[in-house]
């Protein structure tokens, strides 16, 4: 059929043949009788063959027109389908987020019920991967990253500032003897942008040339075993500031500065900005990074901890 006028005869077309009579599909149509047997007779004369076999008032399909009925009745519910998808998409509320993995679950995770009671209208939908999101394959409203923050081509600002100290249970530095950093165990994410070599270069501090080491892959790998008493998390208070808030960790060496520098990242598309789901969130989450900068502030002072501040990663390692 090369004429899209017959996209009416097929809809024509299978209602008579679910309902039997051209009266009853003029009913459903909202037409006359003649209207829609006319729109029959067109469709048989184009594509060459009957469709009906005629009863008096009553029709019956032939082979060829079992065969269309099939067709028509299987695309006119996918196309039904489809407008009740777009339907239900245009009014729910919803947002698509991805997360790095340590940081979803040990900061985002715990604030996610704030979100949701102010938002309650809203949906959310987490996906907590290690990858940057391919916002041009993946259907994605943003993405909270944990690096440098340089990801060209996107609109990118920061959400949570890092602030490194060495942390340890108070059971696990009673235990040792001496020098924490001469006798315990250092204990290091793979991931993180600061490391224990790092932090140990930037403020001259020496250690045995066989100190004892445990890397993880992820930071919640390492801070679970320092939680468990295996040694000395390098780690930030991102990740750790429940647990020193609760006084199960403590600060390794409370007279070497806390080490802040930004390091968690809001990524989307710049057109992306104008969605009211990506608007909401990053409004949310700025709320959230203030309680978070309370939090840490109330940590230094209890701590007596001194914090010294860098513009970015690079800058603390350069």
């Amino acid at each position: 059929m090369a004429r899209t006028e017959n996209l009416n005869a097929i809809l024509y077309f299978e209602s008579v043949a679910r309902r039997g009579t051209l009266s009853r599909a003029a009913e459903e149509l909202s037409v006359s009788p003649s209207a829609v047997s006319q729109q029959i007779k067109l469709l048989e004369q184009q594509l060459g063959v009957k469709l009906f076999r005629r009863d008096g008032r009553q029709l019956s399909l032939t082979l060829e027109g079992e065969q269309l009925y099939q067709s028509a009745g299987t695309a006119l519910r996918m196309l039904k389908d489809a407008r009740q998808n777009l339907g239900r998409s245009r009014e729910t509320r919803r947002l698509n987020l991805r997360v790095a993995p340590s940081f979803g679950v040990l900061w985002l995770g715990p604030r996610l019920s704030r979100f949701v009671e102010k938002h309650p209208e809203w949906e959310l939908r987490v996906d907590a991967a290690p990858d940057p999101t391919d916002f041009d394959r993946e259907i994605m409203d943003l993405d909270i990253r944990y690096g440098t923050g340089d990801w060209r081509g996107m609109h990118v600002e920061p959400v949570v500032e890092d602030h490194i100290l060495p942390l340890a249970t108070p059971d696990y530095l009673a235990r040792l003897e001496g020098n924490p950093l001469e006798a315990g165990r250092f204990i290091d994410s793979a991931r993180n942008l600061c490391q224990w070599d790092t932090w140990l270069l930037r403020n001259g501090i020496e250690t045995p040339a066989n100190r004892k080491t445990l890397l993880m892959d992820r930071s919640s790998m390492a801070l679970q075993l320092a939680l468990d008493g295996i040694g000395m998390v390098l780690e930030s208070l991102v990740v750790a500031g429940r647990e020193v808030a609760e006084g199960r960790l403590v600060p390794v060496t409370p007279q070497v500065p806390v080490l802040r520098f930004p390091a968690h990242w809001a990524i989307c598309p710049s057109r992306y900005l104008g969605r009211r789901a990506v608007q909401i969130f990053l409004g949310w989450i700025a709320e959230e990074a203030e309680l978070h900068d309370a939090e840490v502030a109330g940590i230094v002072a209890r701590h007596g901890l001194v914090v010294e501040s860098f513009e970015s990663v690079t800058e603390l390692t350069g």
